[in-house]
């Protein structure tokens, strides 16, 4: 894959991190961090440093296009000649200045050292006195402003002092910090107003500047200086000079600071301000360098409101259409970048979809499997039982108990009637009288075998098979089904005779049987 004139195939795995790792916190184009990457040897952190920064000229690059220029030849003419080709010559337009690089400026807190405790415990006593000496002789001077301006000493006037132009006892704060003190002194001493102060440090408005594509406008002033209250005055609070700063289709964010503060004394340093009030106009400059901050406009001393603003504006005419190229540029990749992740994001959920597919399907397969071995199963199963049962009732047939004579009076003499889809009618046979109600069962059970007269001596009794039979047997009058016990005899339940029919055991049966035995529970509990 290519971007732009590079391509990222060529770059290591340890450089396309890198690269990763800039571009997500720089939000940097490609053909521009990849450059910046190589001169910081891939280095995330110096790269990453240089982008916020601004990257330093190298003295080697700026030398070496000076060697091997051809000198120009000497040339030989008269004044008149020299006039006619001034004159002939057009006028190239002079090239741009490059301008003061403006560095990303972080405060650097106070750094306090304690000395060891056994000095310390030496020098406490100092400490405590000078403490109360103090104490003493602010309590004194505080007393003494009470006194008539006319015999109070200037001295105790200056002290305490405080305010945008109090200039003692300033203590450090954090940059958000500073800045609200800032603007709350200026609101003070000046009264309300529209400019709208970055309530931050210089190093967010600076990139915030960067990241925003916006110009800066950094004011510094001394409240020592003589010039400071009548450029706040005249220029800086004039009306059109506030509704340019506040309108934000001039994309201006407005810094200001006290140089007495820690944080605008490193700006007035960096920025080589050598005479207050003093005005910059920061901006990105990527002609210079992409990711370079320079100072664009240079406004020293007080002057009037119009001259004030006719040089920011030429500053913002001249640099703005760099900046509305690099934001078009901006505007590009944001939008083939927010166009390569919904592409990733349908992908995604195309993926996500043919996964959720196949796992159906491959869920179906298995239950489709898992089905049909079930079936084969039961199947199995289905023919083993069958095979048990017919094992069964050759073995039964061979058990059942002869025919008493019918000379023998202590027998059980029944009437069986079998099911009309058997095609066998009616059986009497006589039983003994001990003999139990699963003997009958098993009689009709095995009753065809029987008829056969088929030599059965050597089948054996099937392991792991209980018999379940298919059928029931019931006395007419009363109905009253009679179930294949093994300890109940026949004499026992049926007596010395009786008629008994043989039913088919089906679900209609059974619904049948169960509703006729409620029905006749409910009679009985009438009666």
């Amino acid at each position: 894959m290519a971007d732009g004139d590079f391509d990222l195939g060529q770059l290591s795995t340890n450089q396309q991190e890198a690269l990763n790792q800039y571009t997500q916190v720089t939000n940097q184009e490609i053909k521009d961090a990849i450059p910046l990457l190589r001169r910081s040897e891939w280095n995330v952190q110096i790269a990453i440093a240089k982008f916020f920064d601004g990257e330093a000229p190298d003295p080697l690059a700026e030398h070496l296009p000076t060697q091997n220029i051809p000198r120009a030849s000497a040339r030989h003419e008269n004044l008149q000649e020299s006039l006619l080709s001034d004159a002939v010559r057009p006028h190239r337009a002079s090239p741009r200045r490059q301008t003061d690089a403006a560095p990303r400026i972080v405060p650097q807190g106070q750094v306090t050292s304690r000395p060891p405790w056994l000095l310390g415990l030496l020098i406490a006593p100092f400490g405590w006195g000078w403490k109360a000496a103090t104490t003493l002789l602010r309590t004194l001077l505080y007393a003494l402003t009470f006194l008539p301006a006319s015999i109070r000493p200037r001295a105790v006037t200056s002290t305490f002092s405080t305010g945008f132009r109090g200039t003692n006892g300033r203590r450090p704060l954090m940059p958000r910090d500073t800045a609200a003190r800032f603007k709350r002194e200026f609101d003070e001493e000046y009264g309300d107003n529209g400019l709208p102060f970055f309530e931050g440090g210089i190093a967010q408005a600076h990139d915030l500047a960067k990241k925003d594509l916006k110009f800066m406008l950094v004011v510094l002033m001394s409240p020592e200086h003589d010039d400071t209250e009548c450029f706040v005055k005249d220029t800086l609070l004039s009306q059109e000079v506030i509704d340019f700063v506040k309108d934000p289709t001039n994309n201006i964010i407005l810094w200001g600071g006290n140089v007495l503060d820690s944080e605008a004394y490193q700006v007035a340093t960096e920025y080589n301000c050598t005479k207050f009030p003093f005005s910059a106009l920061v901006c990105l400059t990527p002609k210079e360098g992409s990711t370079r901050m320079g100072i664009v406009k240079r406004l020293v001393g007080p002057m009037p409101p119009a001259t004030y603003l006719s040089e920011i504006k030429l500053a913002i005419e001249k640099y703005g259409p760099d900046l509305d190229g690099v934001r078009a540029e901006r505007t590009a990749q944001e939008v083939t970048r927010n166009l390569r992740t919904q592409q990733d994001s349908a992908y995604e959920r195309s993926l996500a979809i043919d996964r959720e597919r196949a796992r159906q399907r491959k869920e179906a397969a298995a239950a489709a499997a898992a089905a049909e071995k079930r079936a084969r199963e039961e199947a199995e199963a289905a023919v083993r039982l069958e095979e048990k049962r017919k094992q069964w009732r050759q073995w039964r047939a061979t058990t059942i108990l002869s025919e008493p004579p019918a000379s023998d009076k202590n027998t059980v003499r029944v009437a069986l009637k079998m099911p009309e889809e058997s095609g066998i009618g009616r059986i009497i046979r006589r039983f003994p009288q001990d003999a139990t109600m699963e003997e009958l069962y098993a009689f009709v059970e095995c009753y065809d075998l029987i008829q056969q007269g088929s030599e059965t001596e050597d089948i054996e009794k099937p392991e792991d098979y209980e018999h379940e039979f298919k059928f029931r047997i019931a006395s007419i009058l009363p109905r009253m089904v009679l179930e294949p016990s093994a300890t109940i005899t026949m004499g026992e339940k049926i007596g010395r005779s009786c008629n008994l029919i043989v039913e088919d055991i089906t679900p209609d049966s059974e619904s049948e049987s169960e509703s006729g035995d409620d029905d006749e529970d409910e009679e009985a509990e009438e009666d």
